[in-house]
């Protein structure tokens, strides 16, 4: 197996990010499951007015709920990660479901500007963790994929 030369820390770093999305996420919906309201610093205040409108739920499941289960995902496919970098299937696997969550982001961020008309912290909070992630796993799918091919080429020592 080839030495990782690029990208050996994305894993970590993906674990890190999925952490604090953890924490977010779950003070949202910790907020929703006991009725209290947001705390929501001035001069992004919006955080109640998008948690009780009718686009933070769909099918009926708040948002902060599937946000939840997305960074629990994500935590445990960036261990995973951790332990194989060189997975073919858990590369891709990143790559897509870091890619679904930030069209998710993009999604959400478009509704509260366009319907909404307020901006919740915890929200964007959420959308710029997922579009680092994206990043960070793009970083590391294609630097793991140049390492694997310079592994496979002839010539090149195994470590």
């Amino acid at each position: 197996m080839a030495t990782l030369r690029h990208g050996s820390k994305a894993p970590y770093l993906m674990l890190a990010l999925a952490l604090i999305g953890i924490a977010d996420a779950f003070y949202d919906s910790w907020a929703v499951y006991t009725g209290q309201l947001l705390w929501c610093p001035s001069p992004i205040d919006g955080c109640n007015t998008v948690a009780s409108s009718p686009y933070s739920r769909i099918f009926g499941i708040p948002l902060g709920y599937l946000g939840l289960l997305f960074y629990l995902g994500m935590s445990s496919l960036a261990a995973s990660l951790a332990l194989d970098p060189f997975s073919r299937a858990l590369r891709w696997i990143g790559l897509l479901y870091t890619g679904v969550g930030m069209l998710g982001s993009m999604y959400f961020f478009y509704v509260q500007r366009t319907y909404i008309h307020a901006f919740c912290i915890y929200c964007l909070l959420s959308g710029l963790l997922t579009l680092l992630l994206f990043f960070v796993a793009n970083k590391h799918f294609r630097a793991t994929r140049a390492d694997a091919t310079a592994a496979q080429e002839p010539g090149a020592l195994a470590a």
